[in-house]
């Protein structure tokens, strides 16, 4: 699998960011297909930190109703990263 594929989006939540700070965790959406090996190498390569573990969790998507009609949201993949000491990723560099 190709590394711009596995890795979607940052996950920032209030949770997230506080496992940024006391952690020097991140959490990410990832394909629902990629394993832990695929994470570990795309976070590496793309955001050049050097990784010490990858957990990774499904998230079942919620139920959502809009008047009488009722749908489910997408399930998806988190993967929380736990970077080595001293890395950083700063997604709000420019702002």
């Amino acid at each position: 699998m190709d590394v711009y594929q596995v890795i979607k989006e940052p996950h920032i939540t209030e949770k997230a960011n506080l496992q940024k700070e006391m952690g020097n965790q991140i959490s990410f959406k990832v394909d629902r297909k990629a394993n832990k090996i695929e994470i570990r190498q795309a976070v590496e390569r793309l955001l050049k930190a050097k990784v010490l573990e990858v957990r990774t969790l499904n998230v079942k998507g919620k139920l959502r109703r809009m008047g009488r009609n009722a749908g489910k949201k997408p399930d998806w993949k988190k993967a929380i990263v736990r970077l080595a000491p001293g890395e950083n990723i700063d997604f709000f560099k420019g702002l």
